[in-house]
């Protein structure tokens, strides 16, 4: 009797925490999708990207058409954070002040695969990258604006793990072609009407990307005639030719920066072009004609996720703000002599402002953005909160842009809020439940009046128009 208990004393708690930690898989990885999640940790192994050996995805791709057909309605907003990627509308269409009962309407709504990918739009077509976990594939998909029939879709074979969704990120789109950034790091071109495949690449195999946690966020720049992606691999960024696909220029990886959810940010500095980047152990500046590393500092990283783009703010400042205690920063960038130096000129702490997965917006000399208990905020440039929303209008982890002098705002479970964007107090004019489903954090759109968002599994096009 004695040796059994001894035994048991022995194995037990091992048995036991085996037994513990393959129900906590089994509960993050079977999760309904009507389970809320309180932390976002990513589940070891879900993000790997060993998958991707073997033959190219590309190869077994199918294209699919349907009976859905682009539509003449006008407006752009043709990749992540608009025309400008600053998530400012300039188009001059009238919208609501305020909203009565059943309003904004919404126009239609279709189904889509778990994920926080946002829409692009242009030419009366939305286009969309989803999983599809029936089939295994990353799909991208092209939508009418009109009614949000799918008029083609491209799918390749990728086996994903559902870790807090699959795919989010968002296309960037011209009149010819559209590109996207998969799940695990994919990169897709297209032909925007047809949906014709130009060319792919797999930043893994041909650079080294490790695939983040939660998969990839970053969302692909087209500027001008070239493609502009951060593998974080063997090269910490590349330029690549949009027509053909060949690189035009690759940028050192000199202290192995490995790929975060951030996207490559353009900036004039000091009258150079340059694009700059929050790599997961700094951020850099890179010259836009050659790819040369212009400058980086490591005064500003983030230990677990880096979400949140680069804010290019007048006088060759950007503003880096971040999730997990990080709060924000100002850096200042310096040229002397071809030269380039980065400094900080401030930090606020978390309470102050940060941002954990939703990039601030710089409107009319002010930065507007959500901080981590979930309030809307504007601050000046000198980091002063100018006012709050305070605890009655909070918003987690939802998305917002500014068009028509407003600000809209997302919650997690779909009310959209519509306030002025004034530095002068929190004007609320109005709020609806527009999505019926939860974590509605994917980026919206809009174009012309109509605004496009979605929660986890469902999209919805919503009319915006002043009556």
């Amino acid at each position: 009797m004695n040796l059994k208990r001894l035994i048991l004393a022995k194995v037990l708690p091992g048995v036991l925490l085996l037994a513990a930690a393959s129900l906590l898989v089994y509960v993050w990885t079977t999760q309904l999708t009507n389970d809320r999640i309180p932390l976002r940790i990513p589940v070891p192994g879900n993000d790997s990207a060993s998958e991707t050996g073997g033959s190219s995805p590309f190869e077994k791709a199918k294209l699919t058409t349907s009976g859905g057909t682009p539509s003449d309605i006008p407006g752009s907003w043709p990749c992540f954070r608009g025309a400008n990627r600053d998530s400012i509308s300039l188009d001059e269409t009238p919208l609501a002040d305020t909203w009565a009962a059943e309003e904004p309407k919404a126009l239609w709504a279709v189904d889509a695969g778990e994920g926080y990918a946002g829409a692009a739009i242009n030419n009366g077509r939305i286009w969309l990258l989803d999983y599809d976990r029936a089939a295994q594939c990353d799909s991208l998909r092209c939508l009418s604006l009109a009614d949000g029939g799918e008029i083609w879709k491209y799918s390749y074979p990728l086996p994903v793990k559902r870790n807090h969704g699959m795919s989010r990120t968002v296309p960037a789109v011209t009149k010819k072609f559209v590109v996207s950034l998969g799940p695990k790091c994919h990169v897709t071109c297209l032909d925007a009407s047809s949906g014709k495949f130009y060319w792919g690449m797999d930043l893994v195999r041909e650079y080294g990307t490790t695939v983040p946690a939660w998969y990839a966020g970053q969302c692909p720049l087209i500027d001008g005639d070239r493609v502009i992606l951060a593998p974080s691999g063997s090269s910490l960024m590349i330029a690549v030719d949009l027509a053909t696909g060949k690189v035009l220029w690759k940028t050192p990886n000199p202290h192995d920066w490995k790929m975060t959810h951030v996207s490559v940010t353009p900036m004039e500095i000091a009258g150079r072009r340059t694009y700059i980047y929050c790599g997961t152990r700094g951020v850099a500046g890179v010259a836009a004609d050659d790819g040369t590393l212009l400058w980086e500092t490591t005064d500003w990283k983030i230990s677990i996720a880096t979400v949140a783009s680069p804010v290019p703010v007048p006088g060759n400042r950007i503003f880096l703000s971040g999730g997990y205690e990080a709060g924000a920063m100002m850096l200042q960038i310096t040229e002397q002599g071809g030269k380039f130096q980065a400094q900080s000129l401030f930090r606020l702490d978390a309470d102050t402002f940060g941002a954990t997965q939703q990039t601030p917006i710089l409107f009319e000399g002010h930065l507007y953005g959500v901080r981590p208990n979930g309030e809307l905020v504007c601050l000046d440039l000198l980091g002063k909160v100018m006012w709050a929303s305070g605890s009655t209008h909070r918003f987690g982890l939802g998305p917002f842009l500014v068009a028509n002098g407003k600000i809209f705002v997302m919650d997690d479970n779909g009310e959209l809020t519509m306030a002025k964007a004034t530095p002068d107090e929190f004007h609320l004019l109005a709020h609806a439940r527009v999505l019926t489903g939860h974590d509605a954090w994917g980026p919206m759109a809009i174009a012309g009046s109509r605004l496009i968002a979605r929660d986890l599994t469902r999209i919805v096009c919503l009319d915006m128009r002043k009556k």
